[in-house]
């Protein structure tokens, strides 16, 4: 008897903090992209830029690191006037993520990033702390860096985006906006799927 494995749905995600963990810093944006599903036959990439998400959000924290601030460039002031209160961003988040996995079929969600460790870390703590829930679970997760190394037999740390084969990245601008960085991702992500490797 065959059991039926559902289909993966991968969202790309990146998120700008004001610092190295959550809890004592902020999340100050998130954005996501589909960047294709994989079922029993295969992967098929997806248009980065036809399902995205992104929001800024309300710091929770006074606390914040200036040097990891400085790298997206948004005004803490501007976001405590003016973002999302995090509750919200997170509740619309998740409502999305279920909204396109049913029209991919019910494919379930992965959450990928490069590398995923840091993005992961504030959005499955986020998720949980303001919804109570991940619609990825507790491990629905791909890392780009570690995909990259299986295939290329190499050692983790030895990778960098620098290293790898220009027809792998993407041709889009890392600009440290997330929802650019989460496309951009996402295009590296499909380029990794159906590269054969070494």
């Amino acid at each position: 008897m065959t059991r039926r494995v559902k289909p993966s749905l991968y969202f790309s995600v990146d998120i700008e903090a004001d610092g190295p963990i959550p809890g004592p810093y902020s999340m100050l944006s998130l954005g996501a992209a589909v960047a294709g599903r994989q079922d029993v036959d295969g992967y098929e990439p997806a248009d980065p830029e036809k399902d995205t998400f992104y929001r800024e959000l309300r710091p929770i924290s006074p606390d914040f690191v200036p040097q990891a601030l400085a790298v997206s460039g948004l005004d803490r002031e501007r976001l405590t006037a003016e973002g999302s209160e995090p509750a919200a961003a997170m509740a619309a988040f998740g409502v999305w993520v279920g909204e396109v996995c049913a029209a991919y079929g019910g494919a379930q969600p992965v959450m990928c990033g490069y590398p995923a460790s840091y993005d992961w870390t504030f959005l499955y703590w986020y998720l949980l702390r303001f919804t109570g829930a991940s619609p990825f679970g507790h491990s629905g997760c791909l890392d780009m860096k570690t995909l990259y190394a299986t295939k290329a037999r190499l050692p983790l740390r030895a990778v960098t985006k620098s290293a790898m084969p220009r027809e792998l990245l993407s041709a889009r601008r890392h600009t440290h906006h997330a929802l650019d960085d989460a496309i951009e991702q996402a295009e590296l992500f499909s380029n990794l799927m159906v590269w054969p490797g070494v």
